[in-house]
């Protein structure tokens, strides 16, 4: 679960990291007021779950009140990179003298927390990486271990930073590691984090994302969760028990096990393509439930073409092509549909398609050629 800025930093301040005051407002009038309550010159900022505000204009300096409504006017109702600004975060302003980035993420392939830091902020840390890779350093933390003084010391060498500026870094640092494990977090990130004239850090922005399967544990930020603001394929998919996340992509995706699907994506850009989505249909799933994937996925209008990509197991695969086939008669789907079927039963399962699939439905042994078959029929059009 992704939480907005104005989430994040409520999060980051119950571990004890430094913010600028703030104040949600919904309308031009909340920003205005808001601007009055907080004095000075204020920031007015679009609260949307997508980077790149700045570049896009959702994120205004007001020298006055008046300014800040004004500010809001233009900024509310933005559409930035697919998100409707609806809610702004109004917010002091600050004396920046540094920008720097840090931030704790999970890294799977090494299975332990990884901390990067850059004197290099406020701009992507993926440029960062690309143009000045020895700008970044990278820091594992062993889980059972938890973050150990030497390396914030490290982490705190990097910075450049010296006396009573350095010790409140070192602090940050620590207490944006607690904020990690505290919320059951997948990524927490910092970018900027500033040192202000008066030589204390702070936190310019907050980006935070929960581990979904922990918030039963984290009632309170459970119910933060914005349901309107939710994509509406997304939306559709929770409510039908469907794993699904929609991306830039113009490959549809839909497969069994979370591991074949991301596998899945990896052959797709292999193949050069884009996938337009994430979706796990289950183990066992049945033809109701595979025609409603397919409805989700290719209610997605970038949508050009559907890679299905099975492997029976428990489920066999003429049961799977049956499934497949009344969904396909179900929704009507005229869009290219490669189909990859393997394990057990596989062999009926094609047959059972050759004999009864419409002529939009194409299948392929492997997943790269079954990969390469839809990149191109995407880039086809979809015809």
């Amino acid at each position: 679960m992704d939480l907005y800025e104005h989430q994040g930093k409520e999060l980051l301040r119950r571990f004890g990291l430094r913010t600028l005051r703030g104040v949600v407002a919904d309308t031009p009038e909340e920003a205005r007021r808001a601007a009055e309550r907080l004095g000075g010159t204020v920031a007015v900022k679009a609260q949307v779950l997508t980077g790149g505000r700045g570049k896009a204009g959702g994120i205004k300096v007001a020298r006055s009140p008046e300014e800040a409504e004004e500010a809001a006017q233009k900024i509310l109702g933005m559409d930035i990179r697919g998100h409707t600004v609806r809610r702004l975060l109004v917010e002091s302003g600050a004396d920046i003298q540094r920008e720097m980035y840090l931030s704790v993420m999970v890294d799977r392939e090494n299975r332990r927390p990884l901390i990067l830091f850059s004197t290099e902020g406020g701009v992507d840390i993926e440029e960062v990486a690309e143009t000045k890779p020895e700008a970044i350093v990278r820091l594992h933390v062993d889980p059972l271990v938890g973050l150990l003084p030497y390396q914030v010391r490290e982490l705190t060498f990097a910075s450049g930073l010296s006396g009573e500026t350095a010790r409140d870094f070192g602090g940050a640092v620590q207490k944006l590691y607690e904020a990690f494990r505290g919320a059951d977090a997948s990524l927490v990130e910092i970018n900027p984090l500033v040192v202000t004239g008066e030589g204390r850090i702070v936190a310019l922005d907050a980006k935070v994302t929960v581990d979904d399967s922990s918030l039963y544990r984290h009632p309170d930020i459970a119910g933060w969760k914005d349901v309107e603001a939710a994509d509406p394929q997304e939306h559709r998919a929770q409510e039908v028990g469907l794993q699904y996340v929609k991306l830039d992509g113009d490959v549809g995706i839909l497969g069994n096990g979370a591991g074949l699907v991301m596998s899945t994506l990896d052959v797709v850009a292999q193949a050069g393509g884009s996938p337009a989505n994430f979706c796990d249909v289950g183990g066992g799933a049945d033809a109701e439930k595979i025609a409603t994937a397919l409805e989700i996925v290719v209610s997605n209008e970038n949508v050009k073409s559907v890679f299905f990509n099975i492997f029976g197991g428990i489920t066999r695969g003429d049961e799977v092509a049956r499934g497949l086939l009344a969904a396909i008669q179900k929704t009507g789907i005229a869009l290219p549909v490669v189909v990859r079927l393997d394990g057990t039963n596989a062999e009926e399962g094609l047959k059972l398609l050759a004999e009864g699939a419409p002529e939009n439905v194409h299948t392929e042994e492997t997943m790269l050629d079954a990969a390469r078959r839809a990149v191109e029929l995407a880039r086809d059009g979809g015809h």
